[in-house]
């Protein structure tokens, strides 16, 4: 990656990701490149957090329909990361 703030798309928030915050656990939807130590460095450098794990998974777009025509979103990447107990990331705090 060129940059590491291309590595870092946006935060995923939901029901399942709200509850693995209470274990120190970010979701983030990441560039499709992007590897295991790039995301690491991107979160710390972002957030000023030490990262301890980073769990990542490919993501597969869903076919969809408009009439007779169909298509396909677009495949992405997700990435849980576990940052050092008694830190936290400023960015979910009010949710």
């Amino acid at each position: 990656m060129a940059d590491l703030r291309d590595v870092i798309r946006r935060p995923i928030v939901s029901e399942r990701t709200m509850a693995l915050m209470e274990q120190n656990k970010y979701t983030f939807a990441v560039d499709i490149k992007a590897t295991k130590p790039q995301i690491r460095e991107a979160v710390e450098q972002a957030f000023n957090v030490t990262v301890e794990r980073v769990n990542t998974m490919r993501v597969v777009g869903k076919k969809r329909r408009m009439g007779r025509y169909e298509g396909k979103r677009p495949d992405w990447k997700k990435a849980i990361v576990t940052v050092k107990e008694g830190e936290s990331i400023e960015l979910f705090e009010g949710l």
